[in-house]
């Protein structure tokens, strides 16, 4: 697939302490990159205490933005989302270092946005049957958000959990400027619901966690549907303001 030249794409890809996979997603992504020269890939190393940074510095066509302290997930992808506002980009795709992502859906994600059918597409691993399976208890996390998000925009997103994610120039720049600091994925959908911006959903598929544990104990589950509930229903609140 080929993009106009005067597109540029950015994939974020925010790591704490991937070490053990960090290398294996950036190879899959530099793969991708020679196919698409229009695409950059930034790692945004969120503090990690491992060796991550040292990896990602053996990948010299990966830019690299070593956080001295560590910002959690929120803080991590608003880092990417404001180099990509400064930088000019005009498409940004949020990756995971973890490998569960596959860049072989990278495209489905991009071309909605270039065909101006989105202004974020969401990678969605229910809008169609896949191979993902999850555990119960992520599955039902999944489905409390979607029909809270139903109830209050009528609109249906199927997977609002979902961290792959690809957005236009205009979405960056309020990323850039206002980003949730835990867990966003599913409050961001009503913020961008309330200011007009369309969001879109196409299916992909998902790997389970090739390394390492997820951040997400039984605990933070509770905290964080508690969290983003509350955050959500304050975004309906709140009136909006100009980008």
């Amino acid at each position: 697939m080929k993009f106009p030249a005067d597109q540029n794409i950015l994939i974020i890809v925010p790591a704490y302490n991937e070490e053990k996979s960090i290398s294996s997603t950036l190879s899959q992504l530099s793969e991708i990159k020679e196919e698409l020269p229009v695409i950059d890939v930034c790692v945004i190393n969120d503090g990690s205490k491992d060796n991550t940074s040292k990896i990602v510095k053996q990948y010299p066509d990966v830019i690299l933005i070593d956080l001295p302290l560590n910002l959690g997930i929120g803080g991590a992808v608003q880092t990417g989302y404001k180099y990509a506002h400064r930088h000019g980009y005009s498409i940004a795709i949020q990756f995971d270092a973890d490998g569960q992502h596959s860049a072989e859906d990278l495209t489905k994600l991009i071309q909605p946005i270039m065909d101006g059918e989105a202004d974020m597409v969401i990678g969605s691993r229910f809008v169609q049957k896949t191979s993902y399976k999850g555990s119960l208890a992520r599955r039902i996390g999944i489905y409390y958000f979607y029909l809270i998000l139903k109830a209050l925009t009528k609109q249906s997103f199927t997977d609002p959990t979902s961290g792959y994610r690809a957005k236009n120039a205009n979405v960056i720049k309020l990323f850039a400027n206002h980003y949730p600091k835990d867990y966003p994925e599913p409050e961001v959908l009503i913020q961008l619901y309330k200011k007009g911006f369309k969001s879109k959903e196409v299916t992909v598929n998902m790997n389970d966690r090739q390394e390492g544990e997820s951040s997400i104990t039984p605990l933070k589950t509770i905290y964080y549907m508690g969290k983003v509930t509350l955050a959500i229903f304050m975004q309906k609140i709140v009136r909006s303001k100009t980008i």
